[in-house]
């Protein structure tokens, strides 16, 4: 899944973090996804992409956050990852959802 736009070092990072996740016992398609999102994340937060979320270039760094709230992290994902998930699956009423309403509405 790399992409042309990154370079050799987000190259190899991508193949690191891919590598890690595999280890914990992930499915590829989890880790390919995993490894992609950090490293585009890491290029917003250099100026490196030309498009990049607020999220993206405010949050903690991915090094510094360690997985905290990717997939089924320490506290699952974030109200506004959900809300994003919500929003592919054309949810109603998820604009007014609390973040454990929306985590019921995108396990159903």
């Amino acid at each position: 899944m790399p992409q042309k736009a990154w370079n050799a070092k987000r190259e190899r990072q991508y193949e690191h973090i891919k590598e890690g996740v595999l280890e914990r016992g992930e499915s590829e398609d989890v880790a390919e996804e995993i490894a992609a999102r950090t490293v585009n994340k890491e290029r917003a937060r250099a100026g490196e992409a030309k498009e990049s979320s607020r999220l993206s270039k405010e949050d903690i760094s991915s090094s510094r956050r360690g997985g905290l709230r990717s997939h089924k992290g320490a506290q699952g994902r974030t109200r506004d990852q959900l809300y994003e998930e919500a929003k592919d699956r054309n949810i109603k009423g998820r604009s007014s959802m609390t973040k454990a309403e929306l985590q019921r509405a995108v396990d159903k």
